[in-house]
């Protein structure tokens, strides 16, 4: 099978335009041997269906073992056959075929030329029309040997051989032309920007569980979603809270996590209550008279005790009831949240046992209907390779995202003061590799109370954006002025960001307990991770990895 860049081309929804341009990468991945690499725009960045990646003409550009290159331009439809040679239709007027051709081509060997100092590179090109079969081939403006159309369509990969001869001899500055033909076809895009295609593609990915989640019936609605990292449970919340305003129904989110029911409340549909289950002890405390004194130990056991103690009628009941973070909750804390629910109401339960960092018992939902979703469409396939060779074998995680990310990095360190200098040497790594500082998060291993970062505010040239623990006027959390984020693996869960730097790793024995907490902190990353960790921490991990080919240490 041929080698094709960029890879999980594959898997990313497209318009049926750029479908037909897959169906030919298709054809060309199996048709060809491991010998040819095969370049195209058919690009998992390409988000936006009229956002083209191109270079001139060259939809595919192919490369022999011996480094000569083939540049294939394909038109898909109907072509117009003029006295003028071939003419594609666009919404912006009829373009010349066999002029776009020529001039891309001749512009690809004069920088071949320059790149290689001199070495002569053969560049062919062909025009590929798997739709249209040209009638007269000799006034097309292109030789009739170079059009593939599709009275030939079948014999493609043919022609593809016979132009670039496995036997050739090869060239010296091959990797040259390898260099040349990622950057004209656009396959290193800017950093920054990736983060961003890479946060919109999981967004429609992973908006599948969304849809079909929605569409399960069972009376009374009651509907458990186990589902790992970034199989679209957020999203799936997202859309049942929509269509419960849309239909006037009273709606109540829960979570145990602070940071996700303050993210949820800012992007949840007006008329939804989204917040924490102390949240909503408070609430009730408040509604009787109480004002609970935080500053005071046990308080949080009060708030519970509130819940566990609201009488029927005492609190308007709730049309709709979403339990997020489920793997948190206890028991009489599911009990206590559907008393609040009206006996008709819809009831959904989301959890991820792997992000169970408190280790507490599942909770028991008898005659719920369960729905599982095992893909992982957030965690780029680098990321998660590595991450597989970490976890216990029952908990291997699917790959759905098409996007590769940067290699997963490990450093160790010793003491206080060279964790301080790998956590800062991560970060201008992650700079170098064109992250912007909004872009990075440094999430702590220990719980933000022990970590050994907390007292600073600043590490190195970089200032840390920590929480404060405050809160301001309007219930959102204060922060220093930093701006590079830090934070710790139990906040930051069901948040995300560009890069995750995973520092302060430190466990005796790579257990259940420190598989889930790896887990959670690097499911985090949408593009980049990094691993900083105790010495003794770092051996257990990199013999896990040592034979995965996306770590660099």
């Amino acid at each position: 099978m041929a080698r094709i860049h960029p890879s999980g081309w594959d898997q990313v929804p497209v318009s049926p335009g750029i479908e037909r341009e897959r169906q030919t990468l298709r054809q060309l991945a199996s048709a060809l041997d491991d010998s040819y690499t095969v370049y195209h725009g058919v690009h998992w960045t390409r988000i936006d269906p009229q956002q083209r990646t191109r270079y001139g003409e060259i939809d595919f550009a192919i490369v022999s073992g011996a480094g000569q290159v083939l540049l294939i331009e394909q038109k898909a439809g109907l072509l117009l056959e003029t006295a003028d040679g071939l003419l594609k239709r666009y919404s912006d007027g009829d373009k010349p075929v066999p002029l776009r051709l020529a001039a891309s081509t001749d512009t690809l060997r004069a920088r071949l030329l320059q790149v290689c100092r001199g070495e002569h590179v053969v560049v062919q090109s062909i025009l590929y029309c798997p739709d249209y079969t040209i009638r007269s081939p000799g006034t097309a403006g292109i030789p009739p040997e170079r059009i593939v159309d599709a009275h030939r369509r079948d014999q493609l990969a043919d022609i593809v051989r016979r132009l670039l001869p496995a036997d050739a001899p090869p060239m010296r500055a091959i990797s040259a032309v390898h260099g040349v033909l990622s950057e004209v076809m656009h396959l290193v895009p800017d950093t920054s920007a990736m983060v961003g295609e890479a946060a919109a593609l999981y967004t429609r990915l992973s908006a599948g569980l969304a849809w079909w989640a929605r569409r399960v019936e069972c009376q009374p609605q009651r509907l458990r979603v186990v589902g790992t990292a970034g199989s679209g449970k957020t999203q799936l919340a997202l859309a049942v809270m929509r269509d419960a305003a849309a239909a006037g129904r009273r709606t109540l989110y829960v979570c145990y996590n602070r940071p996700l029911a303050d993210h949820i409340a800012r992007i949840a549909p007006t008329g939804c209550d989204a917040l924490t289950y102390h949240q909503l002890g408070e609430r009730i405390m408040r509604a009787r008279g109480q004002r609970p004194d935080f500053g005071q130990p046990g308080v949080f056991a009060s708030l519970e005790s509130a819940l566990d103690a609201v009488a029927a009628g005492e609190a308007t009941p709730y049309d709709e009831l979403l339990v997020d973070e489920g793997q948190d909750m206890h028991p009489q804390w599911a009990r206590n949240l559907m008393r609040l629910l009206r006996p008709e109401g819809r009831a959904w339960w989301l959890e991820d046992p792997m992000q169970n960092l408190y280790a507490r018992p599942p909770v028991e939902l008898p005659g719920w209907v369960v729905l599982r979703s095992e893909v992982n469409y957030r965690t780029p396939r680098r990321v998660l390779e590595a991450l597989n060779r970490l976890l216990p074998p029952e908990a291997t995680l699917v790959a759905g995202s098409p996007v590769e990310g940067h290699e997963v990095e490990l450093l160790a360190y010793h003491d206080g003061r060279s964790l301080i200098d790998s956590t800062v040497t991560a970060i201008s790594r992650a700079l170098g590799a064109g992250f912007s500082r909004a872009q990075i998060a440094v999430i702590s291993y220990r719980g933000r109370d022990r970590s050994m970062l907390a007292p600073y505010d600043r590490i190195g040239p970089y200032r840390l954006r920590a929480p404060t623990g405050r809160y301001d006027l309007l219930g959102q959390q204060e922060f220093t002025d930093g701006d590079v984020l830090v934070d710790s693996v139990h906040r930051f869960k069901g948040q995300a960001a560009g890069c995750v730097i995973l520092t302060e790793i430190d466990f005796a024995q790579l257990d259940a307990r420190a598989s889930s907490r790896l887990f959670v902190g690097a499911t985090r990353a949408t593009m980049k991770l990094v691993l900083v960790a105790a010495e003794d921490a770092a051996r257990q991990l990199r013999e896990r990895l040592e034979a995965d080919p996306g770590l660099a240490s």
